[in-house]
């Protein structure tokens, strides 16, 4: 089997698709708006722009070929979240982290109004101090960018680093 290499996770690449895709949609991607909300998509989008690598493990990898053909982690909130702290192969990995440790490019996952993880945003800056006034966030399904945290009303929430990626 190939030795897997390591890449660094362009984080200015993926905050600027976040930018570039907040109120929009890219025509290359589809638009799950109306299945369930586009928030993992969007956040995904903006990881593959980071990293440009894509897992292609049945089931529990993580890409995007089209609407029908990709794997639950690509737009599903568990399953991102999943695939990222668990990933020892191919494409993005992270850990579930500390306020004080987000970099921008990370995600974040919030609980709103159910009992589960449910919205994903992108970190597109961190003020002088990170709390939610000073973390400003780019998202589909509630579109946004620049978005200050402390707007959501939420329940829960966590915190995921992107360390790297992997690939052959």
């Amino acid at each position: 089997m190939a030795q897997l290499l390591f890449g660094e996770y362009d984080r200015a690449k993926a905050v600027n698709y976040a930018h570039l895709w907040a109120y929009g949609r890219n025509p290359a991607y589809y638009n799950f708006e109306g299945i369930g909300g586009d928030c993992t998509n969007f956040a995904s989008q903006c990881l593959f722009a980071g990293t440009r690598v894509m897992n292609y493990t049945p089931t529990y990898g993580w890409f995007y070929i089209n609407a029908n053909k990709r794997s639950p982690a690509w737009s599903s909130v568990i399953y991102l979240y999943n695939f990222l702290t668990g990933n020892d192969g191919i494409g993005p990995y992270g850990r579930e982290c500390q306020i004080g440790e987000i970099q921008k490019g990370d995600l974040v996952q919030l609980i709103i109004n159910e009992e589960h993880y449910q919205h994903t945003p992108v970190i597109v800056f961190i003020g002088e101090n990170s709390d939610p006034d000073n973390i400003l966030v780019a998202a589909h399904s509630y579109d946004c960018d620049y978005k200050p945290l402390s707007g959501y009303n939420y329940k829960s929430i966590r915190f995921i680093h992107i360390e790297g990626f992997r690939h052959l």
